[in-house]
């Protein structure tokens, strides 16, 4: 099943129409026109208002809005309010409610307060969502279902214990494979019964690395559970109707493979910080994930028309910066740009999010450009299922994420998404388009690109893709502090990289986490000199060419011949104008074409047919672009260059004849 199409692209956001009296739906549902939204999502949080006690059900309500939002050629994506349950079900039922690190139990009044492992609270949740399905199974707006809403509850009660233990037979069988793969002989942790083990909990000091890891994968696993057995209801419901459910930003909680596999479609919510002027590139690698998940165009489910209200400081976006990230979505894959909200809240925890509807109301500068933006994106219809296609892979797992970032590290201050960063930024800067792969990923899916970047893979389960990409002719960039255990959490002897070593052609002695104030000065005939900082690692040659050293000669980037390709190891944290020389020599021995030069800030992405250029600074500048084309968006031509105003875009298709 595939994701629900339109001739055009979706746009709308969350519509919470039980927060406001009956007459403002009508207002809502013309201004929707008015805007050009053809699609909303309803019910997020609705599950108190649909079952008020319970065993209840309150339809009526919802069928005057989705009644109302179809007369108005408006579609729904319809979402069972799981991830909210009411005051009622924790009081009654506190078992439901979440247990944190400490031992606490977690009250009701805010949202989230449930435990995934649960059966009270799958119980109502699950009658909930079959009533909901067969209530609306046939109505006409149904375009997708949305399942409960940002995936990421954690538990650790004696519920949640149990469940985990039975998580652990199934992968571990039986208690000797769970002691062997704990390594539970240190610090006397052997279990002599399954009785005795139990989730991470506060303990007098580190606690055991293969047990996080493990409880990791369970809460992963745990949330997809969850998730599939509301799919499953509407999947044998609504069987032709697609489900997602939203992805929570770039979130380690939930392994998006394997979450992703289980969707229709991919969907996300966003929030750049609008007080950054980098922004732009994080949520460039966002997007891109995204679209790897499925191979394929995903939802914006979220964003800010505005401010936000979680940060510590919360301004505003900037006039045009809405359209900017707007079109940089689409661009980047989206088939659907969508809001939270539609409508500012009055009251509670989010008065203060911006909705597409500010408290100003529509005679208001955002809501101006709300309407402009719905014009947009009506004339971005063209590009409504087009692909995004990359010749780069970064490698980004997430077993790998929850490993490197545990206790007693060398350094505390390693954090993946970072090294990611360090890797993407480069790539971005050159034009490159980049896709994401996790670290299983096949030699048939690496055999698609000519690079594939491995910021870090401090957890190797399978190095066997790797190494078949580069014997047949691939090129590969490692990181530091990679290959350094196996899928238990347990150190490869003989050194690091462990199983990459034959690959890159080398051995780490000992890794070098550096202090905030340290700086390395590097030296390279190809590189040139640069500086470096954050970690080096003390290495032997075993076959590599040394590229870049330090000025005291240990290397610190390297290259090595493995059958017809080539793998490139960089054991430091190069500069940021280095790391974009590195990256430019690699893309060109990798035989990826380079972009066009453009000024920094300016982002050119192809997407099908058309040549999308987003301007994310604030000063007018000028883009070079060969040939003749056509802007979608005004309709004039353009050759031989275009000038981008302060966030300004242009979606640009070859001009006939």
């Amino acid at each position: 099943m595939t994701a629900p199409r339109t001739r055009a692209l979706r746009y709308g956001g969350d519509y919470n129409p039980e927060q406001w009296p009956e007459e403002v739906w009508a207002e809502d549902v013309e201004l929707m026109r008015r805007a050009g939204v053809n699609t909303a999502t309803v019910g997020v949080f609705s599950w108190a208002r649909i079952e008020p006690r319970p065993g209840e059900r309150d339809f009526g309500w919802l069928d005057r809005v989705l009644d109302l939002l179809h007369a108005g050629g408006i579609e729904v994506f319809l979402a069972t309010p799981t991830a909210s349950p009411p005051p009622w079900l924790g009081h009654r039922f506190p078992e439901t409610l979440p247990v944190d690190f400490d031992g606490h139990r977690l009250a009701y009044g805010s949202r989230n307060q449930f435990c995934p492992s649960s059966p009270v609270y799958r119980e109502h949740a699950l009658a909930l969502v079959t009533d909901l399905a067969r209530r609306y199974a046939d109505h006409p707006a149904l375009k997708l279902w949305h399942v409960g809403n940002e995936l990421g509850q954690v538990c650790h009660c004696d519920t949640t214990a149990a469940h985990f233990r039975r998580w652990l037979r199934a992968r571990h069988g039986t208690l000797d494979e769970l002691n062997e793969a704990w390594h539970t002989v240190f610090w006397s942790q052997r279990y002599g019964s399954w009785d005795e083990v139990i989730p991470p909990r506060r303990a007098p000091y580190l606690i055991n690395p293969g047990q996080r890891l493990d409880f990791a994968r369970f809460c992963s696993d745990t949330l997809v559970e969850s998730f599939l057995a509301e799919r499953d209801v509407l999947r044998r419901i609504t069987p032709d109707v697609p489900v997602t459910t939203n992805f929570m930003g770039l979130h380690p909680v939930v392994d998006g493979w394997a979450l992703a596999a289980h969707e229709d479609v991919v969907s996300h919510d966003w929030y750049p910080d609008p007080a950054d002027p980098e922004s732009h590139v994080l949520s460039a690698l966002s997007f891109d994930l995204m679209r790897s998940l499925k191979r394929g165009p995903w939802l914006l489910m979220e964003q800010a028309a505005g401010a936000v209200n979680w940060r510590r400081r919360n301004p505003p976006k900037p006039a045009g910066q809405l359209r900017a990230q707007s079109v940089q979505a689409v661009a980047r894959g989206a088939d659907a740009v969508c809001f939270f909200q539609w409508r500012a809240s009055r009251g509670g925890a989010e008065k203060f999010h911006s909705g597409m509807v500010p408290h100003a109301g529509p005679d208001s500068r955002v809501f101006r450009e709300v309407e402009a933006l719905g014009a947009d994106l009506a004339a971005l219809a063209p590009v409504a299922g087009a692909p995004v296609v990359a010749d780069v892979a970064v490698v980004l797992d997430w077993e790998n994420w929850w490993a490197v970032e545990l206790d007693a590290h060398p350094s505390g201050d390693f954090a993946l998404l970072d090294r990611v960063r360090d890797c993407y930024r480069p790539l971005f800067e050159l034009g490159a388009t980049v896709d994401f792969v996790p670290a299983t990923a096949s030699p048939a899916d690496l055999a698609a690109y000519r690079l594939v970047v491995v910021p870090n893979l401090y957890l190797v389960r399978d190095p066997e893709p790797l190494r078949s990409f580069v014997a047949g002719g691939g090129t590969v960039v490692v990181g530091f502090f990679s290959g350094v255990v196996d899928e238990r959490d347990q150190v490869f002897p003989g050194g690091y990289p462990g199983p990459l070593r034959e690959l890159l052609g080398l051995r780490v002695e000992e890794v070098v986490p550096l202090g905030p104030d340290d700086v390395l000065a590097c030296s390279s005939a190809e590189l040139g000199g640069f500086t470096a900082d954050f970690w080096r690692d003390d290495l032997l040659v075993e076959g590599a060419e040394v590229v870049a050293a330090l000025d005291d000669g240990t290397p610190v980037v390297l290259r090595h011949r493995h059958g017809a390709g080539a793998a490139w190891y960089v054991a430091t944290r190069p500069e940021e104008g280095a790391a974009v020389r590195l990256f430019a020599r690699v893309l060109a021995e990798a035989g990826v074409e380079p972009a066009p030069d453009r000024p920094r800030g300016v982002e050119v992405v192809r997407r099908g047919d058309v040549l999308f250029l987003v301007n994310h600074g604030v000063d007018e500048v000028s883009v070079d672009v060969p040939g003749a084309h056509v802007d979608l968006l005004t309709g004039a031509g353009v050759s031989g260059s275009t000038t981008l105003g302060r966030f300004g875009v242009a979606a640009l298709v070859p001009q006939a004849g």
